[in-house]
């Protein structure tokens, strides 16, 4: 009996320390692993942000641009022609207001959810007005007419939604650099 007690006692003082050593080594390990994994995210996350920070900015350019080229003395100034009457130049307007919008619209991949739902109010804004402007004008008047009511209302009611646009644009890539 004192053989096998014996023997047992070896086992005990063979496998004691190698489960303390494989405890040790799991532990030591898994630290490590963690480690090697988080430095490894922190390093796609700063290759992304040095892929995706570029095109965020010409998002923001091009969102700028947009709201530039659908204000609406800008509108009227590039596209009407003497030969319009008031009917043409609203279609002329509002297509331009939707192509300029189709053309950006991929932006919003870019930019938040609320700057993108301003730039979508901005737009039907600008919509909103040309249509309220152009249900106070015989549709077959002269489209200097119209051009100059846009201009008066512009003038009168201010272009506010843009320019809060603009803003937010410019506040939401000041806090992307």
């Amino acid at each position: 009996m004192s053989t096998a007690v014996s023997v047992i006692l070896e086992i005990i003082k063979i496998t004691v320390p190698a489960f303390i050593v494989f405890i040790t080594v799991y532990f030591l390990l898994r630290e490590y692993l963690a480690n090697e994994y988080k430095l490894r995210m922190l390093s796609f996350k700063q290759d992304q942000q040095s892929t995706t920070l570029p095109l965020r900015l010409q998002a923001y350019e091009r969102l700028s641009l947009f709201c530039e080229r659908i204000s609406i003395p800008n509108m009227v100034l590039r596209l009407r022609t003497n030969e319009m009457t008031t009917n043409d130049l609203k279609i002329t307007l509002m297509l331009a207001v939707q192509q300029e919008y189709e053309h950006n619209i991929t932006q919003q991949v870019y930019v938040s959810d609320q700057l993108w739902q301003i730039i979508k109010i901005a737009r039907d804004d600008v919509i909103n007005r040309i249509n309220l402007v152009a249900s106070t004008l015989d549709p077959q008047s002269d489209s200097k007419e119209f051009g100059r009511a846009l201009l008066s209302y512009i003038s009168e009611n201010d272009n506010e939604v843009i320019h809060k646009a603009l803003i937010a644009i410019k506040k939401e890539a000041s806090l992307s650099m």
